[in-house]
């Protein structure tokens, strides 16, 4: 019905009707819209039929049969928009104004890569659903029945823990008490690289400093697993150069077990009296250590783990083990694990609160770690428990961090699979924390390319490594995106790739990745809850522990010297000419000349012979060095000559600091001589005198 018939419009007809207007009217503005409805409202308040004011607009009833549907569209727009489709690379070439250098195809990819890794529309977060549920259930409900009260569980809590640190105080109490030796006292203890000689000319001239060489001995006591102490740069034995193996030279030969094993004197004490039977490398033991001054022809055999080494002339220094000694001293550190492992695995099973289950557990395991399983080269208790306290604190804050903003948090909340959590989680954090025993078949000591490229198997081994990590990493993100978490912690990942390459590239420092930074860097990759995570999270909390109870807080920056540790420093070596050699019946002499030292900082030279320093002199312009010798000569006399082979080193010398020895040139007993090959056979101590931690002379 159209509405432009006298009187036929009822006030209903009218409320229903549909205005169409031209898209003149559509464009005018909204006073004259507002001007238009309040003249129509006007005209038909008094006729109730609508009166038209705009010759463009058209009422239709909505009972017609023409009457549009209630979303109507504009005949104009649609023809205003019958113009074909824009391509879709031109409606995405505004967002890549920028970058019209890059192909299409790879603008293409990387928009599809970034839609892909944002992840579904409906991101999921994923939640461990207990197998065997009514099995895994149970510690929890058992708890709650007999223990109905908050207050209570808490202080069943506290009550376990206490117990945990009086066990485990006790039965290392019980390791401290070792009863005297008859005639020795009570037994020393020595940690696995102690030894009377120090390297190289770290005793001095003739060896003044490691006096006395006989006559003299104590009792000792030594931890377990000092089968394991090796030498970790080239360490020379004559005209040997000994890495990565116990430093062990000499002990009884390969057949007779009753002849008495002599050691030489630079020795590792514990490994060599390992060797002989004297302790246990499992449980380590005590023992009765004496010195039998100058001894020659050190024999080789592999006894108990350890090949020993050969060494076919004299040392001024060499021990011996007394036989027939009675000693109840025990390593406990299987006891004190095993005490640390029950008592964890009863929290993690009992206890579902995550801050209560992962703070108690980070802390025992710290202390086992550091007191028992992998203590630092420290034989005073009181000293060890001092040192570990100092790096405990911080490291409890490190877990803090850890928990809150690290995901572990994230991984434990809601989780009430207690035994897959004990299996998993605390199992791998036992795992990491023991790597001294669990990963040491990996041939890899330190992550420098120094290391890597001079250990056997090394480089194997870190492809292998990274391998498995790429993919974790591949299997981690797909679990990111499937949480709608990946881009978020690519982001992450990408500041901390830009933050290590700027570390690599800083003038004068090294970066050194220790176990602790490893362990935090992967961290923020397992902070999910699946199976696999929680044994990676496990691992790498462990892992901290174990590079913080036992190493420490070192720096992820160090500078060149401090990385040097004991290997070469790369320093010039001494040129000389060819010796001249008098061979006679009663005496015999070599005698060495060398040339110039390449710069003024080398004022002095040093001369080893079988690994003992036997002669220095400086040759500087003061009046006091102007009558120092220019040469060197080394005699054999009586029955010397022809008895034994000797080996000769070289290195120049800054004060008192000696730089690199050129490698072993041999004087062989029948009066040859046999040139060093090139190249430096080790670095020297670098002060004269000057101790490592954990090679104290023994006096």
């Amino acid at each position: 019905m159209v509405g432009t018939q006298d009187g036929a419009t009822s006030p209903k007809s009218v409320g229903q009707v549909h205005q169409v207007q031209d898209p003149e009217s559509l464009s005018s503005s909204s006073g004259s819209d507002n001007s238009a409805s309040s003249s129509n409202s006007s005209s038909g308040t008094g006729t109730g039929t609508p009166t038209v004011t705009n010759s463009a607009t058209i009422l239709i009833t909505t009972d017609h049969p023409d009457a549009p549907l209630p979303e109507i569209t504009l005949v104009e727009a649609l023809e205003a928009d019958n113009s074909p489709p824009t391509p879709r690379f031109l409606q995405d070439a505004g967002s890549w104004k920028r970058w019209k250098w890059v192909p299409y195809p790879v603008r293409r990819s990387i928009v599809a890569v970034i839609r892909w890794a944002h992840g579904p529309a409906t991101p999921q977060r994923f939640r461990i659903k207990p197998l065997f549920p009514s099995v895994q259930y149970a510690p929890i409900l058992l708890l709650e029945k007999k223990f109905p009260r908050l207050r209570h569980r808490l202080w069943l809590l506290f009550f376990w823990i206490a117990m945990w640190i009086i066990t485990f105080a006790l039965v290392m109490r019980k390791e401290l008490d070792v009863d005297e030796i008859p005639g020795w006292g009570r037994p020393v203890s020595i940690g696995c690289g102690a030894a009377y000689w120090d390297m190289d000319n770290g005793c001095g001239l003739n060896g003044m400093r490691c006096r006395p060489f006989t006559n003299s001995g104590f009792a000792f006591k030594c931890p377990a697993n000092c089968a394991s102490y090796e030498v970790l740069n080239p360490r020379a034995v004559g005209d040997q150069e000994v890495v990565y193996r116990p430093l062990i030279v000499g002990g009884p030969p390969a057949t007779g077990d009753d002849i008495t094993p002599v050691y030489r004197g630079d020795s590792y004490l514990c490994g060599s009296a390992v060797h002989a039977g004297v302790v246990s490398n499992a449980h380590g033991g005590c023992g009765v250590v004496r010195l039998i001054g100058t001894r020659r022809n050190f024999s080789s055999s592999d006894r108990n783990g350890i090949e020993s080494i050969a060494f076919d002339s004299y040392f001024p220094l060499s021990f011996t083990f007394e036989e027939g000694v009675e000693c109840s001293a025990k390593d406990m550190r299987w006891a004190l694990l095993a005490i640390s492992v029950v008592f964890s695995t009863v929290l993690s099973v009992l206890i579902t609160s995550p801050h209560l289950f992962f703070f108690p557990v980070f802390a025992g395991i710290y202390w086992t770690v550091g007191l028992a399983t992998d203590p630092a080269n420290i034989t005073d208790v009181p000293s060890l428990i001092s040192r570990e306290l100092g790096s405990f604190l911080p490291a409890m804050l490190a877990a803090w961090v850890m928990y809150d903003h690290m995901g572990i948090r994230r991984s434990l909340s809601g989780l009430t699979a207690q035994f897959e959590k004990t299996v998993l989680w605390l199992g791998g954090c036992w795992v990491g924390a023991l790597t001294n025993y669990t990963f040491d078949f990996i041939p890899i000591q330190r992550l420098t390319p120094h290391d890597l490229a001079q250990q056997p198997g090394a480089p194997a081994a870190l492809t292998i490594i990274i391998i498995v990590l790429i993919v974790i990493v591949a299997s981690q993100a797909w679990f990111f995106r499937q949480e709608g978490r990946l881009v978020r912690y690519l982001k992450f990942y990408t500041i901390v790739g830009a933050g290590l390459i700027l570390c690599v590239i800083l003038p004068d420092l090294k970066l050194r990745i220790h176990h602790y930074i490893l362990a935090l860097l992967l961290l923020p990759g397992t902070s999910m809850q699946t199976r696999l995570s929680l044994l990676y999270q496990g691992l790498l909390v462990g892992l901290f522990i174990n590079g913080i109870a036992r190493w420490g807080w070192d720096p992820v920056l160090q500078t060149a010297y401090a990385l040097q540790g004991d290997a070469q420093l790369g320093s010039p070596l001494p040129a000389l000419a060819a010796p001249v050699i008098s061979l006679g019946k009663n005496i015999s002499s070599i005698t060495f000349t060398w040339g110039k030292p390449p710069g003024s900082v080398y004022d002095g030279i040093s001369v080893l012979v079988n690994d003992v320093e036997r002669f220095r002199t400086y040759f500087s312009n003061d009046e006091f060095d102007k009558n120092a010798p220019s040469n060197f000569t080394w005699t054999r006399e009586g029955e010397e000559v022809g008895r034994d082979t000797e080996y000769f080193r070289f290195a120049w010398m800054q004060g008192y600091k000696s730089e690199d020895y050129t490698k072993a040139g041999v004087w062989t007993k029948e009066g040859e001589w046999v040139a060093m090959a090139p190249g430096p056979s080790r670095v020297n101590k670098r002060e004269v005198g000057g101790i490592d931690e954990g090679r104290k002379r023994l006096s």
